[in-house]
Formats: C-alpha cells, structure tokens, sequence
C-alpha cells in the first residue's frame, strides 16, 4: 500500500485518501469550510484532511492519518 511506503505523501489526492477511509469504515463528519473531518465508532479520535493549493492533500495530513491508522492497528506493515 503506498500509503504506508511514506515515499508519496505529497503526491495524495484527497479522494484517493477518503476512499481509503470509507473502506476502513469511517464517517465523514459534517464539517464547515474546506476540512473534511472523518471518525469511527469505536475509535477515538479523528482524522482531519484538507486539500492543498495544487488540489493534493496536504502532506502532513497524509503523514497524521497514516500515523493514525498505525496506532490504532486499522493497517500494519504487512
């Protein structure tokens, strides 16, 4: 999975990152302005994603959610 590679944070489009999500099963949560906030039932915390100027998501974003789905044991390094 190149989301656990760390070798393309910068390169993520935001839909690809939802997408990953959604298959996680997180919820997207209603959010106001350009943040686009997820969570899971059972897990605390969120995770926060928001585009950048080039229409990518922000890399340090990319870096938290992989951080997250890591430590919450939602991925691993198979």
């Amino acid at each position: 999975m190149r989301l656990l590679a760390g070798n393309a944070d910068a390169n993520f489009d935001l839909d690809d990152l939802v997408r990953i999500l959604e298959w996680f099963d997180f919820e997207e949560r209603k959010a106001t302005g350009s943040h686009r906030i997820f969570s899971r039932e059972g897990i605390d915390g969120i995770i926060n994603l928001q585009k950048a100027n080039d229409g990518k998501a922000k890399e340090y974003q990319v870096k938290q959610m992989r951080g997250f789905l890591l430590r919450n044991k939602i991925i691993g390094n198979e």
